[in-house]
């Protein structure tokens, strides 16, 4: 946690937090802006209201600035997320999952295959992103053929990767959710099920019952594998990359060595068909593949990735972070959650005040560790005075955390992912089951006391 430069009273910090959701929501929904200029603002009326408290502006920066810090894991790799995403398309790889994706997807059941495929590669891989960048960009491509709507598709990609980001093992922010009450990594992922696994089943179901909206035809999907087929990129080999993704990430290798191993399996495939120059190699990686030859629809489809592709993201990344900093260093985020300890006297209070400072610090600060790590510090102790368990509280914090995050449009997920896809965080957000039934499912169980455990005296 940033270092607090005043101490506040709850209410006064209550204002602020209202007052910055407020500027953020209008700006952003009612005007249409772009995240980047409604956090700008708030970080400007910030900044004014700590010179009037009496703050300098140079603490506050330094503060601001250790709030990047807290997240520049992510942003570096963001960088390596752009080069990947360029080296699958110009090895053929993700064209390829396209390609064979029309042979065993069918259109009436598009949505449910985009959900359950996901979920299996999230597992597998344990980065939601990762997920979303590659396979969910596929699936986004093939909707065009299957005539599937764009908002329903993400939603599926977005549930399933987050399934499998939430359930995996691999997963850095599992890891946080266990590690900071000090349980079992297996044991955290076990005591998850019991909201996971009703939330998974049921968003099959509805995706099962939106079965019916698609309805591609065969001929518009042969159109799309011939197109596809033109490109020179579709050849059983190219999903060699693929498949060493999954086997590094199976193995816990880092994500970074893991996507740069992954880029050197790709690069040989690339000579293999495309036999490009240095420069315009350079110029993939850089600014994106694109296909050599016009390929119309399918052309749009494939011109992706490349390190500029990122720099929408890490724009918007560094200005949350650096408002999530200001707002730690002004007291907001440090008053709002010791004005609520005192009232936290049942289990389903503690777990609604759980998910709810979890939920909150997403919308205000958009960055999903964030969210794990305040919540998971402050409500420790209280858990422990209730005698639950702290694996209630770890779950709790995945559910109101770590899959709630992709559907704040500010937040690190959610921009990446609608810029990935192409599909903004207001569409898919009502197709995207899976994240909020788990935060229905663990706030219903917190009050019912179901599935709820105690410590063992």
């Amino acid at each position: 946690m940033k270092q607090s430069l005043q101490n506040l009273k709850p209410l006064e910090a209550l204002w602020v937090a209202v007052l910055v959701i407020s500027v953020v929501g209008v700006t952003m929904i009612g005007f249409g802006w772009m995240p980047h200029l409604s956090i700008i603002l708030v970080l400007c009326g910030l900044m004014v209201y700590g010179r009037i408290r009496g703050i300098r502006f140079q603490d506050m920066q330094q503060q601001m600035a250790a709030g990047v810090m807290s997240g520049i894991g992510a942003i570096y790799l963001f960088f390596f997320i752009g080069l990947l995403v360029s080296a699958l398309m110009m090895a053929g790889t993700i064209p390829t999952i396209m390609y064979y994706g029309f042979d065993l997807i069918s259109p009436r059941y598009y949505y449910l295959s985009a959900f359950l495929l996901t979920s299996i590669v999230g597992i597998a891989i344990g980065s939601s992103l990762t997920t979303c960048a590659t396979l969910g960009v596929a699936f986004i491509g093939m909707s065009q053929a299957f005539q599937a709507d764009p908002a329903i598709a993400a939603g599926a990609i977005v549930s399933g990767a987050f399934f499998g980001d939430k359930m995996s093992p691999l997963s850095d922010t599992t890891g946080i959710a266990a590690s900071i009450v000090g349980i079992d990594l297996f044991e955290h992922i076990r005591n998850m099920m019991y909201t996971t696994v009703p939330a998974f089943a049921l968003t099959a179901l509805f995706l099962w019952l939106l079965a019916g909206n698609t309805g591609g035809s065969i001929d518009s999907i042969t159109s799309i594998q011939n197109q596809l087929q033109q490109s020179g990129l579709v050849h059983w080999y190219s999903l060699l990359p693929l498949a060493v993704l999954l086997v590094l990430a199976l193995r816990k290798v880092g994500a970074i060595y893991t996507i740069m191993t992954t880029i050197a399996v790709a690069l040989p495939l690339t000579y293999l068909h495309s036999k490009p120059g240095v420069g315009e190699l350079g110029n993939w990686f850089f600014n994106g593949y694109t296909p050599a030859v016009d390929l119309g629809d399918v052309g749009r489809l494939i011109s992706r990735g490349g390190i500029s592709s990122m720099f929408f993201t890490q724009t918007i990344v560094v200005l949350a972070l650096s408002m999530g900093g200001l707002l730690a260093a002004l007291g907001v985020l440090p008053a709002l959650l010791d004005g609520i300890r005192h009232l936290l006297h049942s289990a389903g209070r503690v777990t609604f005040a759980a998910a709810s400072t979890a939920l909150g610090v997403n919308i205000l600060v958009g960055e999903q560790y964030l969210s794990l790590l305040l919540a998971g510090e402050t409500f420790k102790s209280v858990y422990d005075k209730l005698n639950l368990h702290p694996r209630n509280l770890s779950r709790t914090l995945e559910d109101a955390g770590t899959v709630i995050n992709p559907l704040v449009p500010w937040s690190v997920c959610g921009v990446f992912i609608s810029h990935a896809l192409g599909v903004p965080v207001l569409d898919y957000l009502p197709y995207a089951f899976f994240c909020y039934l788990c935060l229905l499912l663990t706030l219903l169980f917190g009050f019912s006391g179901i599935t709820l455990s105690r410590k063992e005296n």
